[in-house]
């Protein structure tokens, strides 16, 4: 009689698909300040990938296609990135999530949320700027969550800054060591490759037009350099490398993992030059899913039963069905097609139909998951940024935070006939994240405030109620800087003396919000009024 009974046998080989399939995950998002580049080394990791056949082009021209991950009609028409996408592709027996996330800073709300489901990260750097005021930003995010980085500087086919002062701007200025794996061989017009300083090997990258197809690369030793590059190309390279030896810095992977040290590559993701290896060092050093915290500790990707959260939400992915469409990042178990899980925010069990695996705007239904893949799934309006899935007990993973905003205006109706659609999509908006929207509980028409980080957010509110409700929008700024939500009761409130100047409100959950006309205003109000107890939004 068999020690083994056959549903102990299928365990046991579930377990083992379930410790495979996690292993090879990898799942990352590119950090960057706006024009760095993440745009275009995010099309070109999917170019060499294999995902796509042709790189976009991220600089509009007419006989040219866009990049990939901007689907948006609004990131097309202004070549940036506005909403964070999701690409999932396989490589080198690996599976890559890859995060896509916009640069700039008025959507940073929407890159910090995005952060939270990532396991590492790309920071690109502009060979010429160096470490700019984003790229700090959301280096720090990963700092406090502890994401080791990837470091890509990239434009060296442009005029830029020398190699060994970029290194040493980003041991000052972001407070970690840098290990270069790679070289670059020539700058500007006479950047001609990279040389590989782990495996000791000259890799001599061909020009593509417009850089859309692979850059075909020559590889070859230290010893056959001169016949291949320059002459000052090659004496800078052997000077430089000797430099390099000479410092002895070793990368240490379990530093990296630490966040502590990140490995740096130089190339030009518009040229194809350094892609192609940046991409496999990637699968190689970044780290498969791992434990994550939570209000029970720690949670095991292998030994825990299925559990996620949600980091974001999407409506009018497709515009022929007005779907809303809820992103889970899967941190442990196995994810099975129409199984039921715990919201521990509502206490009600739910079944998660019709899941997806997304690509940018296409999807692909999906049977199984595993941990650090990111599905789709249809969100009847039971879902919201922040929720915790699972199954077999209560469990809450960290909160996603929220910011404080700075902007402020009144968004008005243009056509009072389609009030429905109008407040269908400030619903649907306003369940994304995109804007955080206030309401006067006093005035007699109920005007929605919306409140956001930046101004370009308001842009993208009235684009997409334009595009995708077919409502004509007008908005009117306010001036206000700040706003602040009392956590006494609403007693103490009541009780409380404000300047005049100060503005009642209520958000979404009918909390009060106060908004302030200056930043001295609202540190007056914190000085002189300390029973308010004045905080960011609640989570």
């Amino acid at each position: 009689m068999s020690s083994m009974t056959e549903s102990q046998a299928d365990r046991t080989l579930d377990r083992d698909e379930l410790i495979a399939e996690t292993a090879r995950r990898r799942t990352f998002a590119i950090i960057s300040h706006p024009d760095a580049g993440k745009t275009t080394l995010t099309e070109k990791l999917l170019l060499y990938s294999g995902a796509i056949d042709l790189a976009g082009a991220v600089r509009t021209r007419t006989n040219q296609r866009h990049a990939t991950s901007d689907w948006m009609a609004m990131e097309r028409e202004r070549g940036i990135s506005i909403t964070s996408t999701v690409l999932a592709v396989d490589y080198s027996g690996c599976r890559i999530n890859l995060l896509d996330t916009p640069g700039h800073q008025d959507f940073s709300e929407d890159t910090y949320r995005t952060l939270m489901a990532v396991d590492s990260a790309v920071m690109v750097i502009d060979a010429a700027k160096g470490i700019e005021a984003q790229t700090r930003k959301l280096f720090e995010v990963c700092r406090m969550r502890g994401v080791p980085i990837l470091t890509f500087i990239n434009k060296l086919d442009q005029p830029g800054r020398e190699p060994l002062e970029l290194l040493d701007e980003i041991e000052r200025v972001l407070d970690i060591r840098t290990v270069p794996m790679n070289w670059p061989i020539g700058s500007g017009s006479d950047f001609q490759g990279v040389y590989d300083l782990t495996a000791r090997q000259v890799l001599r990258f061909e020009r593509t037009m417009h850089g859309a197809h692979r850059a075909p690369v020559q590889i070859s030793t230290l010893d056959d350099l001169g016949a291949l590059v320059s002459s000052s190309a090659a004496r800078q390279l052997r000077d430089d490398i000797s430099l390099l030896e000479g410092a002895g810095a070793a990368f240490d992977h379990a530093t990296f993992l630490d966040g502590a040290l990140t490995p740096v590559f130089f190339g030009s993701a518009l040229n194809n030059f350094g892609v192609e290896p940046f991409l496999q060092a990637l699968v190689s050093l970044a780290p498969p899913p791992g434990p994550r915290s939570s209000n029970r500790g720690l949670i095991d990707p292998i030994e825990e039963p299925f559990s996620g959260f949600v980091f974001k939400i999407q409506a009018n992915m497709d515009p022929l069905h007005r779907d809303r469409t809820a992103f889970i990042r899967i941190c442990s178990g196995r994810f099975a097609k129409d199984m039921q899980v715990q919201n521990p925010r509502l206490g009600r069990t739910i079944r998660l139909t019709r899941p997806s695996r997304v690509f940018a705007r296409e999807r692909e239904t999906v049977a199984e998951a595993f941990p650090g893949d990111v599905i789709g799934v249809t969100n009847p309006g039971v879902f919201a940024i922040g929720d915790t899935l699972c199954v077999g007990g209560s469990l809450q993973y960290a909160a996603i935070p929220r910011f404080a905003p700075e902007r402020f205006a009144i968004l008005q109706n243009r056509n009072l006939a389609k009030y429905k659609q109008f407040q269908k999509g400030l619903a649907q908006l306003a369940e994304e994240g995109v804007v955080q929207m206030l309401y006067d509980p006093d005035a007699m028409r109920r005007e929605p405030i919306l409140a956001a980080v930046g101004d370009l957010q308001f842009d993208v509110v009235q684009a997409r109620m334009a595009t995708e409700y077919t409502v004509e929008t007008h908005i009117e700024m306010l001036s206000y800087t700040a706003a602040r939500w009392p956590t006494c009761g609403l007693d103490v409130l009541a009780q409380t003396r404000l300047p005049a100047s100060v503005r009642q409100l209520r958000d979404a959950a009918d909390q009060p919000v106060l908004l302030f006309s200056s930043e001295w205003e609202l540190a007056y109000v914190e000085r002189e009024r300390p029973q308010l107890r004045l905080g960011g939004p609640p989570i």
